[in-house]
């Protein structure tokens, strides 16, 4: 039984209610969490609706939550996720006195003497923080996004409450031993530490916005560094509409094909290129602005992602929009953990399955971002744990997908993605090539050869002793023996030629009388005898490898 705290008595009790109501009253049962039994609702009385409307009214922390559920279709069945994904922040604003004395307790300035302008009612207020315009003293527009003045202890103290109770069904709860719901409330934790410090939305605009550079048609707000701190940012106000609010009239005016090839190029560079990406593109965040060029918004939720992981990601990517299934479960299996349960059959005839049917279905316009969420969510039925990077991915990809059928209805992101991999790859390449990563390697070669001796030293006693044991699992035995006969053929051709390479570099200090181009004529023949003999061997090596 869960030992509560009493000051999170009232969150524990919100929890258990949300549970039971949508039909998880089992959970609370087998954790035997303690709550006030009066005024419960019935089980699995609420409908997928009203879930998103249940978890805004207790507050940012759970706001984010369902947020981050959102991309969890492994967990909640499909018909709650639509409302997770549409879940707007959008809550009464707070008195301007107290987004003054903010600001001003920030930046040590008063707002008089920092804006030439300000603007007292709101541009738009959320349960984080409240956004108000204003005009800098050299004339240039711009909005300040202040942190709501108690919002940090309030998540505080609703993090603490969920990842105790999240511990305690992780350790008394089927689901919870299945799904790691300690790893959901720890990735909500990562998430909203970051939102709480507009410092890392300041850096994260400023890191989008020079990627992004050399796109024309596509725009990030500029960020002022002296009028930004912890709870204030300020950024330049882009005036336009939501893409989805723009009349037919005047999509009829733009390059719709152009900017949605723009739009997802750019995407395309953040996700496979440079690891770091906007991972909130829905409606709100994309604007049209007067010139027509689109705005990205809002850098408060982006997702670093680690290079070998963007290395599975291209290769999944490409294969899902390529058709090739089993592909496809192959990079999933290697991005993800295996859990112990993990049927790798099923989740690979599944995977094919579904990409598939995607393909008979959508010849025209595939959807890869609806099947990443599905591959989601065969992983949870099958124990694969795919990476948070990857459900951010597919959470991305659709909110995109959704904006460039509304720019462009004959856009085809699949397509798209298939063109621009020959560029992803060279890139990938010219990284690998750079010049940090081939002193990496140099360094790397030299720590090996100053141990190789010793090694070689300890494996030449090993077999004098008849200590040596090779422990293979193999099912055609006289097929192992063979290869390892090879491989020592080949290593005492190489030792011989070694051999005789330092025997001739010995010899060149030995003068003769018959010489050849000037140098030692024995010396030579041997280096002769070596070069031909070892391009021998490499010929043979690499025409026997190409067979097999």
């Amino acid at each position: 039984m869960i030992k509560l705290q009493p000051r999170f008595l009232k969150r524990y009790a919100a929890i258990a209610k949300l549970l039971i109501k949508y039909g998880r009253g089992d959970m609370v049962k087998q954790s035997a969490v303690i709550y006030d039994a009066k005024d419960l609702p019935d089980q699995d009385s609420g409908k997928p609706e009203e879930f998103a409307h249940d978890l805004e009214a207790l507050g940012p922390t759970f706001i984010k939550l369902g947020q981050l559920l959102s991309t969890r279709p492994d967990i909640l069945p499909p018909q709650f996720l639509e409302p997770l994904q549409n879940l707007q922040d959008d809550v009464d604003p707070i008195p301007v006195e107290d987004i003054r004395e903010t600001i001003e307790s920030e930046l040590g300035v008063r707002i008089s003497n920092a804006f030439a302008e300000f603007e007292d009612n709101p541009l738009a207020a959320a349960s984080l923080s409240q956004v108000h315009r204003a005009k800098l003293r050299s004339g240039k527009k711009v909005v300040i996004k202040v942190l709501r003045p108690s919002v940090r202890q309030q998540v505080v103290d609703d993090l603490a409450a969920i990842k105790e109770i999240a511990l305690v069904f992780d350790r008394n709860t089927e689901f919870g031993i299945r799904y790691g719901l300690l790893g959901i409330a720890q990735s909500l934790e990562q998430t909203m530490v970051r939102e709480l410090d507009l410092r890392v939305e300041y850096q994260s605009t400023l890191h989008i916005r020079q990627t992004l550079a050399d796109f024309k048609r596509i725009l990030v707000p500029e960020v002022f560094d002296d009028f930004s701190s912890a709870s204030v940012l300020t950024m330049e106000h882009i005036a336009g509409s939501k893409i989805t609010d723009i009349s037919p009239t005047v999509l009829n005016e733009l390059d719709r094909s152009g900017l949605a090839s723009e739009l997802f190029d750019a995407y395309l560079r953040q996700v496979l290129v440079e690891g770091h990406f906007h991972a909130d593109p829905h409606p709100g965040n994309l604007i049209l602005t007067h010139d027509h060029t689109i705005a990205l918004i809002d850098c408060g939720m982006v997702v670093q992602v680690d290079p070998q992981v963007r290395g599975q990601m291209i290769n999944l990517l490409l294969a899902v929009s390529e058709g090739r299934g089993a592909d496809a479960a192959i990079a999933a299996e290697r991005l993800g953990t295996k859990r112990n349960e993990f049927d790798d059959m099923t989740f690979r005839k599944e995977i094919s399955r579904i990409v598939a049917e995607h393909q008979q279905k959508s010849v025209k316009r595939l959807s890869v971002g609806q099947i990443l969420m599905s591959l989601q969510s065969v992983a949870g039925d099958t124990g694969l744990e795919v990476p948070h990077e990857l459900r951010m991915l597919a959470k991305t990809l659709m909110n995109l997908d959704n904006v460039v059928e509304t720019l462009d209805p004959e856009f085809d992101p699949a397509a798209a993605l298939q063109e621009k991999a020959s560029d992803v790859i060279q890139r990938h390449a010219r990284e690998d090539i750079s010049l940090g990563r081939l002193f990496r390697s140099a360094l790397e070669t030299t720590d090996l050869i100053q141990q190789l001796p010793g090694r070689i030293n300890r494996i030449t006693e090993l077999i004098c002793e008849n200590k040596i044991e090779i422990k293979a699992d193999a099912v055609d035995e006289e097929h192992l023996v063979s290869g390892l006969q090879n491989i020592a053929n080949r290593v005492t051709i190489g030792v011989l030629l070694a051999s005789m390479i330092i025997g001739a570099a010995l010899m060149m200090r030995i003068e003769t009388g018959w010489q050849l181009w000037g140098y030692p004529g024995i010396a030579m023949t041997f280096f002769l005898m070596s070069a031909i003999a070892g391009a021998f061997l490499i010929f043979r090596i690499v025409l026997t490898d190409h067979r097999r």
